[in-house]
């Protein structure tokens, strides 16, 4: 089981501002499949060949995924560098892992995340 969306709501509340003023961490722009508002989400975008990997940390009906997989797009800021993304697509562990390769260690056991999103360059 991912992390429980519960705490999502209170990270996306209180940490998520506090990475955002700090600007150090990659964001990810999206747009609200309901309200059409745009979003700024910071978390750790991962580059694999021909895109971007981010861990569901929260599983893959958290908002920001939603908002993403409705919309088909996000922008990614990530060192200065802005770019547009496209084609999202929920893949899990046994694909995402290899893809990140030593980059990324796998979260302790009880967490059990197992979905990954993975978007082109537009």
């Amino acid at each position: 089981m991912p992390m429980p969306l519960w705490w999502g709501k209170i990270n996306k509340r209180i940490f998520n501002p506090i990475e955002l003023r700090r600007g150090k961490r990659p964001t990810l722009t999206h747009v609200g499949r309901k309200s059409g508002k745009e979003y700024v989400t910071p978390l750790d975008a991962h580059q694999i060949e021909g895109g971007y990997l981010f861990i569901l940390v929260y599983g893959s009906e958290c908002d920001w995924v939603r908002n993403i997989l409705a919309s088909g797009t996000a922008t990614l800021r990530k060192d200065g560098e802005t770019i547009e993304l496209a084609n999202p697509r929920v893949i899990r562990g046994d694909e995402a892992w290899p893809l990140l390769g030593h980059r990324a260690k796998p979260p302790p056991g009880l967490l059990k995340i197992d979905e990954f999103l993975v978007m082109d360059p537009a």
